[in-house]
């Protein structure tokens, strides 16, 4: 498939900032389930650092803009054909090590209605294999939390999405990485965008989703949003520890007080 993404952040500072430092997750991830295309990641005014892949195969750049401003824009465009491979990840040339994903952060340390369902989820699948322990669980995080916009906000952690009963892919994403490192699973979390749900319907943000390590597999991705593998509708960015240590942009402002985020994403599938 043939996807052409848009993807536009824009941030309105109430009052004119004295700098901006930041790191970008912006580009697709080298691997088998997709192929660039053309891409292009434009921030004007901005000095664009050397970009690198770090240890976890993820393309990484820094930007800064070293004078006073009242916005930054970010805009993001290009074309990636994807091929559905399941939801394995293939080809993607990573050095960290599997088991080094199988630490908590803040945001993915269980609570006792996590522990609950894992232990509820495979306490009579003691027969089944670790890929379908891992199905399990991801079937399971999505029923105990629908899917509900505004239920929570970006800062939220599994405990607390447990504790509200509901949630978004940045919640289910970080309550079945908590639910598989209780497993002994390795599990990550993922940022990138999709081009549709499953029903078809447009989906015009950006998304998450999280891979588990499977001895003899390796990672395999897992939407608990979606109830399913990611396919060749997704197109993956990078992943990390959590939502905060995954995320397509961080960094630091220098001075200023409130700002505005307005963010814009189109994805679009193409004919070949």
């Amino acid at each position: 498939m043939i996807l052409k993404v848009f993807h536009k952040t824009r941030y309105d500072f109430a009052s004119p900032v004295a700098g901006i430092i930041q790191s970008l997750r912006l580009t697709p991830a080298k691997c088998d389930s997709q192929k660039v295309i053309n891409w292009s990641v434009d921030v004007p005014d901005a000095v664009m650092g050397e970009a690198f892949r770090d240890g976890a195969g993820d393309y990484i750049q820094t930007i800064s803009l070293r004078k006073r401003v009242e916005h930054i824009e970010i805009t993001v465009s290009g074309t990636i054909e994807t091929i559905d491979t399941a939801g394995v990840l293939r080809g993607h040339r990573e050095r960290v090590p599997p088991r080094a994903y199988l630490r908590n952060t803040v945001r993915t340390e269980p609570n006792r209605a996590i522990v609950d369902l894992v232990q509820d989820t495979l306490r009579d699948a003691a027969s089944a294999s670790a890929l379908e322990h891992a199905h399990l669980l991801a079937a399971a995080v999505s029923e105990a939390l629908p899917y509900r916009p505004g239920a929570t906000h970006a800062h939220t952690t599994a405990a607390e999405a447990m504790n509200a009963g509901a949630g978004v892919c940045q919640d289910h994403t970080q309550v079945l990485i908590s639910c598989a490192h209780l497993a002994d699973f390795p599990a990550r979390y993922v940022s990138g965008y999709l081009n549709a749900t499953e029903d078809g319907s447009a989906h015009e943000a950006s998304h998450a989703w999280a891979e588990i390590y499977i001895e003899g597999l390796g990672w395999v991705g897992f939407d608990a949003s979606n109830k399913c593998c990611p396919n060749d509708q997704y197109i993956r960015l990078g992943s990390g520890l959590d939502a905060q240590n995954a995320a397509p942009l961080r960094g630091l402002v220098l001075g200023g007080g409130a700002e505005v985020l307005d963010v814009t994403v189109v994805i679009e599938a193409q004919q070949q």
